[in-house]
C-alpha cells in the first residue's frame, strides 16, 4: 500500500494556505469605490485533519483620495467614513499589516502562497487586487486570481448561496445585528468554509488514496508567478 503523506494544510490544499478575506466598501467598482474595512481570518488544522477558524485581523480603512462613496452601500454596511471616532488607517498601512500576518502564517504552515477564501470571492479579490495596485505593494502573499468561493461551496453542500442562509443551513449561529461588519462576515465565512471542508473530508481522503495508487502523474505546469510577490 502506498504511504500517504502526513495531512497538513500544505498537503490538504496543494501548497496553498486558505485565508478568508472580507471587505466593506463604498460601492461595487473596485477601481473607483472606497475600501472602508478589511478583515482576514486565518484557517488552522487539528491533528485529525479537520479545519477550524483561527485568528482574525481587522482594520478600518481611510477612503483613498478621489474615491466614491455610494449612499446605498453605506446604508447597507452602516459605515460613516468620516466619523471622528472611527479608528481608520491608510490602505497601504492596512494591507501591510494584513499581509505581514498572512506571510507569517504561510511560512508556519510550510505553504507556498495564500489563496483567498470569500463569499462571492471575486468581489473581495477584485477590491484586494485594486488596493494592491494603488499602493504599489510588491509582496502580495495572495494568488492573483485563484480563490475559494463559499457561495459556491454553500450551494453545493447545503443548497444555499446567501451567507446567512448557508450559515444557518450548516447548523451555525447567525447574528443579523452584527452582519456587514468585515470581521463578523469573515468569521462566518471561515466557519462555513471549515464546515464544508470537514464534511467532505472522507471524499478528500478517498481521492488521496486513489491518486496515490496511480503513481506519478504528468501534470500541466503552474502559471508562473512573480517570485518577489
Amino acid at each position: 500500500m502506498t504511504q500517504l503523506p502526513l495531512m497538513t494544510l500544505a498537503t490538504r490544499f496543494r501548497g496553498f494556505l486558505p485565508v478568508v478575506i472580507d471587505v466593506e466598501t463604498g460601492g461595487f467598482n473596485a477601481q473607483t469605490d472606497a475600501l472602508l474595512e478589511i478583515a482576514a481570518v486565518l484557517i488552522e488544522m487539528r491533528s485529525d485533519g479537520t479545519l477550524w477558524r483561527g485568528e482574525t485581523h481587522r482594520y478600518h480603512v481611510i477612503p483613498f483620495p478621489g474615491s466614491k462613496l455610494e449612499p446605498a452601500s453605506l446604508a447597507v454596511n452602516g459605515i460613516d467614513p468620516h466619523h471622528p471616532l472611527r479608528p481608520a488607517i491608510s490602505e497601504d498601512d492596512a494591507l501591510h499589516r494584513i499581509f505581514r500576518e498572512v506571510r507569517n502564517a504561510v511560512r508556519a504552515a510550510d505553504c507556498t502562497r495564500a489563496v483567498l477564501v470569500g463569499h462571492n470571492a471575486f468581489f473581495d479579490l477584485n477590491f484586494l487586487n485594486a488596493a494592491v495596485a494603488r499602493t504599489q505593494i510588491k509582496r502580495n502573499p495572495f494568488h492573483p486570481f485563484s480563490s475559494f468561493d463559499t457561495a459556491t461551496l454553500g450551494g453545493v453542500a447545503f443548497g444555499q448561496t446567501v451567507l446567512m442562509r448557508a450559515t444557518l443551513a450548516a447548523g451555525l449561529e447567525w447574528d443579523s445585528g452584527s452582519a456587514h461588519s468585515a470581521a463578523y462576515d469573515a468569521e462566518r465565512t471561515a466557519d462555513l468554509f471549515c464546515t464544508v471542508c470537514n464534511q467532505f473530508q472522507g471524499v478528500f481522503e478517498a481521492s488521496r488514496r486513489r491518486l496515490a495508487s496511480m503513481g506519478p502523474l504528468e501534470v500541466e505546469p503552474e502559471t508562473p508567478l512573480d517570485p518577489d510577490t
